[in-house]
């Protein structure tokens, strides 16, 4: 695994040129109205913004997107730290544990976090969702373009789906913030996590 490919990338600033129109008498520049992003009185949501995360804060410099996966973690959901305070990430649904918690957010559909001891532990992007890594690996990407863009995984049995296979980074076992996936039986990725063990190896939501 090379978990420094896994990092966000910068964006290249887009540029619009107006050009002015003249006529055979005298100039007259005429510039071209501003596109219209929403009708006057009408709000916009926070999450439809670019530039902002879902809580309204600016995303850092060279942020792609908050809708890539990184080893730090998913926008402003964060491995290791704290449930972002004004976001939408909540819990939703029953929850079997006092200690372990599972959170979503309408923002991430397809995507869920699990929180312990108060701390983002994991997050897992299944298949309802369009969230993918930096190197373009998502739901339906396929056994060579993992093992492309991923090389040295520990491969090893489904527990649930025969002929499916679980890849694991190197270096998960001992602690560090790591990549897995979960592939089906003709190879392609129907499930990917990022955290820390014992977290990221849950087969059963906290357990």
């Amino acid at each position: 695994m090379k978990p420094n490919r896994f990092a966000p990338a910068a964006l290249a600033p887009l540029m619009i040129l107006a050009l002015a129109a003249c006529s055979d008498g005298a100039a007259d520049d005429q510039a071209a109205p501003p596109p219209e992003t929403a009708m006057p009185g009408q709000a916009v949501a926070v999450s439809e913004v670019p530039g902002l995360d879902e809580t309204g804060s600016p995303l850092p410099e060279g942020t792609v997107s908050d809708h890539v996966l990184t080893l730090d973690g998913l926008g402003a959901l964060k491995i290791g730290q704290p449930l972002p305070k004004g976001g939408t990430w909540a819990e939703r649904g029953a929850q079997t544990s006092d200690t372990c918690r599972l959170v979503s957010s309408p923002k991430y559909p397809g995507v869920y976090a699990i929180a312990e001891g108060g701390k983002v532990r994991r997050i897992t992007v299944s298949e309802k969702s369009d969230v993918r890594t930096v190197e373009g690996i998502g739901f339906g990407s396929s056994r060579a373009q993992v093992d492309g863009a991923f090389p040295g995984f520990r491969e090893s049995q489904h527990k649930y789906v025969e002929g499916g296979k679980y890849l694991t980074a190197p270096g998960a076992e001992k602690g560090n913030v790591a990549v897995r996936f979960e592939l089906d039986a003709s190879g392609k990725v129907t499930t990917m996590h990022v955290g820390t063990m014992p977290v990221l190896g849950y087969v059963e939501g906290c357990a």
